[in-house]
C-alpha cells in the first residue's frame, strides 16, 4: 500500500480509550505528539471503580469525578463474619463510574491535543515503507457496517484495548495465550443507608463490603461497592462454567439489595499477571489489560492502567526521539521495577488464600488485626510496600504462620 492511500498520519495511533489508553494519548499530545486516539464506544467495563489517593494526586482527578468517598472496607468470611477495616486519619478511597469516567478522561486527552475518533479496529498491516497503516470503521449513528474503512498511517502503535487486546493478539508471540478471571457485576440503585441485609449488618454508602465465599465466588470474591446514587455489585472467577449472574443474585440476597433497582450489567474478561512482554521490539506497545496489569488478589486495574499508559507514552516518545525502537521495552522495565513485587506478593496470596472457604475463613480472621489493617491501608493508598514498622511486619509474619499451618483458631 502506498502512504497516497491514506488521508492521515499520525506519530501514535492509541488504539483503546479507556484510563491506560486516554493516559497514553494525553502524555504523548503533551510531549508535543501527533496522537490519534481510537475507541469503540457503548461499552463499559466491569469494574468496582475504587481509586486510591495517589491515583487521585498524580494524575490530576477532580472531585468532580469521584461519585462518593469511601472510609474503609468490611470483608465477609464464608461463614458471614465480618471484619471491619476502618481507614485511619479520615483518609478515604475515591469511587467513579467508568460510564462517566472513561469518557471524561478522553475528553481530557483532546484538551491536551489528541484527535479522538470513535471507530471499531478492523486491521494492523504495514506499507512498503514498512510503517504501520491501522484501518477502522468508524461508528455511524445508524448502523456501523454502512460506514467504508478508514486508514491511517502511523510510526507507532499502543495497544490498550483489553484484556482481549487484537494488537496483542496479532503483534506479540502468544499473545493469545493469557489467563484471565472473568468478571461480572450489576449497577443498582443505593438503597438508604442502613437498610436491612442480615450478611453485613446493613448497606453502608461509605464502606466498600468484600465477600470471600466459595458460593459466591470459587477462586476470586464478591464486591459490594457504593457509587453514590448507585452501587456495583459483582464477582469475579476463572472457573467457566459457574454461574456469573446466579452468584450476583445470591450476594445481592446477602446484601440486602435484591429488591434494588438494576441500571446496567457488565461483563469482561481480567487479565490474572502483566505480561512478559509488551512490544513487538519495532512499532507496537501495550498498555493496561492488554500488558495484563490487573493486581491479582484486589483485582484492581484503574490506577496500574493509568501507570502503564504513562510509561507507554513515555517510551513511545522517547523511541520517535531517538529512533530506537529498544525504547519501548522501558515502559515496562518501569513499571516492574515500581510494582513487580506487589503483583508477585499478591498472586502468592491469592493462590494460597482464595482456594478453600476454609483458606477464606483464616484470611478474614487474619484481617482482624489492626498492623493487617494498617499496613494493608498503607500498601494500598501510597501504591508501595511499607518498610518503616519492622516490628509489625514481624507479628504479621507469625500471625500468618500460625494460620498456615493451622495452628491459629478459626
Amino acid at each position: 500500500m502506498s502512504a497516497n492511500a491514506t488521508t492521515e498520519s499520525f506519530d501514535c495511533v492509541v488504539v483503546g480509550g479507556g484510563p491506560a489508553g486516554a493516559t497514553a494519548a494525553q502524555r504523548l499530545a503533551q510531549a508535543g505528539r501527533s496522537v490519534l486516539l481510537l475507541d469503540k464506544p457503548g461499552k463499559i467495563k466491569p469494574c468496582g471503580g475504587a481509586i486510591p489517593p495517589k491515583a487521585i494526586n498524580d494524575f490530576n482527578i477532580p472531585d468532580s469525578q469521584l461519585v462518593c468517598k469511601v472510609g474503609g472496607a468490611r470483608v465477609v468470611s464464608p461463614k458471614g463474619c465480618n471484619v471491619d477495616m476502618p481507614i485511619d486519619d479520615d483518609g478515604f478511597v475515591g469511587m467513579v463510574d467508568r460510564k462517566d469516567f472513561d469518557p471524561w478522561l478522553r475528553n481530557r486527552a483532546t484538551l491536551m491535543g489528541a484527535a479522538y475518533r470513535e471507530g471499531a479496529f478492523q486491521s494492523l498491516t504495514r506499507g512498503r515503507d514498512g510503517v504501520p497503516v491501522l484501518s477502522y470503521r468508524p461508528m455511524a449513528a445508524d448502523d456501523d457496517r454502512s460506514a467504508p474503512q478508514v486508514k491511517v498511517r502511523a510510526r507507532m502503535v499502543i495497544g490498550a484495548d483489553g484484556a482481549n487486546s487484537q494488537i496483542r493478539q496479532t503483534e506479540l508471540p502468544d499473545g493469545d495465550q493469557v489467563p484471565y478471571v472473568f468478571a461480572y457485576h450489576e449497577i443498582v440503585r443505593s438503597p438508604e443507608a442502613g437498610a436491612h441485609a442480615p450478611a453485613t449488618g446493613g448497606f453502608d454508602p461509605g464502606r466498600c463490603d468484600v465477600f470471600y465465599q466459595g458460593d459466591v465466588s470459587p477462586d476470586f470474591y464478591g464486591w459490594v461497592f457504593p457509587h453514590g446514587a448507585c452501587t456495583s455489585v459483582g464477582m469475579g472467577t476463572a472457573h467457566k462454567g459457574f454461574s456469573l449472574r446466579g452468584a450476583t443474585a445470591e450476594l445481592r440476597q446477602r446484601s440486602g439489595l435484591a429488591e434494588a433497582e438494576t441500571v446496567r450489567r457488565e461483563g469482561a474478561p481480567l487479565p490474572l499477571m502483566p505480561m512478559k512482554k509488551w512490544d513487538n521490539g519495532r512499532d507496537v506497545l501495550l498498555a493496561g489489560d492488554a500488558a495484563g496489569v490487573v493486581a491479582p488478589a484486589s483485582g484492581e486495574g484503574i490506577y496500574y492502567a493509568m501507570l502503564s499508559g504513562e510509561y507507554a507514552g513515555d517510551a513511545v516518545h522517547e523511541a520517535l526521539a531517538t529512533a530506537d525502537a529498544k525504547a519501548l521495552a522501558g515502559a515496562r522495565k518501569r513499571f516492574m521495577k515500581k510494582h513487580g513485587q506487589v503483583f508477585w506478593i499478591l498472586g502468592i496470596m491469592q493462590r494460597y488464600w482464595y482456594t478453600t472457604d476454609q483458606r477464606r475463613e483464616r484470611f478474614v480472621r487474619i484481617c482482624r488485626d489492626r498492623d493487617v489493617q494498617r499496613l494493608t491501608w498503607d500498601a494500598y493508598m501510597n501504591k508501595e510496600l511499607v518498610k518503616a514498622e519492622p516490628l509489625a511486619h514481624a507479628r504479621i509474619f507469625w500471625k500468618n504462620i500460625f494460620h498456615l499451618t493451622g495452628l491459629a483458631p478459626v
